[in-house]
């Protein structure tokens, strides 16, 4: 089978593999759509696992099932969680199962950028979702980052009536900007350096648009009269992180949804942020419960995201689809598809 083996965003090649097998309690599922994520675009968090097939945003056809398994059927359309908990040690116990032992050793082999995957027995009990008919293989590659979104906005506390500032409006800062919207956020606002995100945001419900290169919490609270209640944090640069904290109003939440480098360090005026009773909550991944929310909030069309996909590529233009993700210029959701389909 064709895979695309990552060693750097500019270094993809196409390799071919065995076709996986499914043994005792596996399934093997063929890949019909697989979105390129934000976190693969992460150069200096993914090259120091290369080369390695990436792709975690994958929805599939069940081609193969082993001995023992009696969930799932030949046929099935899937979207198959590449984490999951173990939901029982004490992380799991308190409602913080992306921080799980378990849930970050878990995967499917190879990765989702690839024409098949194996999915081990752990992830065939806990991380295989059937896809609702009434959702397209585009719709289900949203699942995984829309429950990333939803855990996000849990922790940050999200309510009806609540101000909404996103920094970053990329994939993720769309969907936070939608699901923020359904969840009866009153006034929703954008931040961003790019033109065609700032315009993308506006489509996606965005009540106003800040250019941020210039004073994004001035701007913020010219347009509120006050700070905004949520501030989520989705560009994995200080600068954004200097907007978040200076446009959060009193009493309010900011959520880091993206981080820096890990050597990388941050001041932060602690002082401030005890006087004016700022809760800053971090977010990480997503688990089953956010995942199955996801997935309802996509049926039901409270959230739609078919908008949001500006291009397809089949699997042997990998090198290609990831070029478009990292120029950004006039790109959202990137779409991988196998190459003897049509789309």
């Amino acid at each position: 089978m064709k895979a695309a083996l990552y060693y750097s965003n500019s270094d993809i090649r196409i390799v071919e593999m065995d076709k996986p097998r499914a043994g005792m309690g596996e399934i093997v599922v063929k890949m019909r759509r697989c979105g390129i994520c934000g976190s693969d675009l992460m150069e200096w968090y993914r090259v120091r696992s290369a080369p390695r097939v990436l792709g975690h945003e994958m929805v599939g056809e069940i081609v193969e099932v082993g001995e023992g398994v009696e969930k799932y059927s030949l046929g099935e359309r899937v979207f198959v969680s590449h984490h999951v908990p173990c939901n029982t040690c004490h992380w799991c116990l308190k409602g913080h199962h992306s921080v799980c032992d378990t849930l970050r050793r878990t995967n499917y082999h190879p990765g989702g950028f690839a024409e098949y995957i194996k999915v081990p027995p752990i992830n065939v009990e806990r991380g295989v979702f059937l896809l609702p008919p009434e959702l397209t293989w585009d719709e289900g590659v949203f699942i995984e980052p829309l429950g990333c979104v939803v855990r996000g906005q849990r922790m940050a506390g999200v309510e009806t009536g609540d101000s909404v500032l996103v920094v970053g409006v990329g994939v993720t800062g769309i969907l936070h900007l939608k699901y923020a919207k359904a969840l009866g956020a009153s006034t929703l606002l954008a931040a961003d350096v790019n033109p065609f995100k700032l315009m993308m945001a506006k489509r996606a419900g965005a009540d106003h648009t800040i250019d941020a290169k210039g004073d994004v919490g001035k701007k913020t609270r010219d347009l509120l009269g006050r700070g905004a209640d949520v501030v989520i944090v989705t560009a994995p640069v200080k600068a954004a992180f200097d907007d978040g904290f200076r446009s959060v109003d009193r009493g309010g939440s900011v959520l880091l949804f993206a981080p820096l480098r890990p050597e990388e360090r941050y001041d932060l005026n602690v002082w401030e942020i005890w006087r004016d009773e700022v809760k800053v909550v971090t977010s990480y991944a997503a688990s089953p419960r956010d995942l199955e929310v996801a997935i309802e909030v996509l049926r039901s069309g409270r959230v739609e995201v078919e908008d949001m996909v500006t291009h397809h590529f089949p699997l042997s233009a990998a090198s290609e689809a990831f070029r478009v993700a990292v120029s950004g210029e006039r790109s959202l959701k990137v779409i991988l598809h196998p190459d003897d389909e049509k789309v």
